[in-house]
């Protein structure tokens, strides 16, 4: 009964307010890409290519403990990260990455247990049980598969856009309308890659940027266009069933009418990401971080970045068209 009546008859006037809105996204966006410019990410092992290990001690341990200890026989300073619990690190290292024998893999590993041991952190440990026991989980690429993967990345988001860009156009017979959604998708994605470049090292969890980080934008992608085509198509039965009214008041009378729904599943999407986030593994708390931010920059964006810019870019057409007329 509380909720019965919530948002029921909503009439706020959205596009009167567009201007504000693209000032907070417009600053967003802006913070983003000079954050990705200097600060840039935290590349996952996807991305930079060599190898990882997930290693487990019988003790909590210091992370700066552990990379002073594999210092020495990594030739160079890993990177090592908490994982989950104080008792966990992830290990990152380039040492040897260029080398293709079948002897570099095993190489690495007694390198890697040389220097934990040394370091004090594994104690009569045999190597084989450091392997089968304490050693989780390893990975490697290699710098050209890398290399590889962060190309095939940045197609994948560029194809993506332009496909629903395409889509949108031909579903609603106008390129505003796909200006709008193209450009509400590209603020989503270039937000929430900001907000990892702005926070990684600041958090309790890692915020890597990974294949899994590439699926979350793809997800959040997914999940904007899909309210921002529901209010188009709002919009558009509108202007059929109301042709003489004011253009401004039909786009505001949609969103206010889709308002209702899209709150209640951005809603229930949310409490279940929050559910995943507090218990679920460490290893997806940074993709699932990146899903509900998305969630809210999806929903933002539908309301007050996609219709706003084909509400202006309409106006625009017709009066450029008109000053073309009057010339003439």
């Amino acid at each position: 009964k509380a909720t019965s009546h919530w948002l029921r008859n909503p009439k706020i006037k959205f596009l009167e307010i567009r201007k504000y809105a693209y000032l907070l996204s417009g600053t967003m966006i802006v913070i983003s890409i000079i954050s990705m410019a200097f600060r840039g990410f935290d590349y996952g092992i996807d991305f930079k290519g060599g190898r990882t290990y997930n290693v487990r001690f019988d003790q909590d341990v210091k992370v700066a403990d552990v990379q002073k200890a594999l210092t020495g026989v990594f030739e160079s300073a890993p990177e090592v990260k908490t994982f989950g619990t104080a008792n966990q690190v992830r290990i990152t290292t380039t040492f040897k990455v260029e080398d293709m024998t079948d002897d570099a893999d095993a190489e690495v590993e007694q390198a890697l247990f040389k220097g934990l041991t040394d370091g004090g952190f594994l104690k009569n440990v045999p190597f084989e049980t450091f392997i089968s026991n304490y050693r989780m989980s390893s990975q490697k690429v290699g710098p050209t598969i890398s290399d590889d993967i962060k190309r095939g990345a940045v197609i994948a988001v560029i194809c993506a856009l332009l496909a629903i860009f395409l889509y949108i156009v031909v579903r609603f017979t106008n390129w505003q309308y796909g200006l709008g959604g193209i450009i509400s998708l590209a603020h989503d994605a270039i937000i929430t890659m900001g907000l990892f470049s702005l926070l990684w090292g600041h958090l309790p969890f890692s915020l890597e940027v990974d294949q899994s980080f590439i699926a979350a934008i793809l997800t959040v992608i997914g999940y904007s266009i899909n309210d921002t085509v529901i209010i188009y198509d709002r919009i558009r039965e509108y202007l059929h069933l109301y042709p003489k009214r004011d253009e401004a008041e039909i786009m505001d009378k949609a969103m206010n009418s889709t308002l209702r729904r899209t709150f209640s599943t951005s809603l229930t999407v949310l409490i279940v990401l929050v559910a995943i986030f507090l218990f679920g593994g460490a290893s997806i708390r940074g993709f699932i971080f990146a899903l509900l931010f998305g969630i809210f920059t999806g929903t933002y964006s539908s309301v007050f970045v996609a219709t706003p810019v084909v509400y202006d870019t309409i106006r625009l057409t017709r009066k450029k068209a008109a000053k073309k007329a009057l010339a003439k």
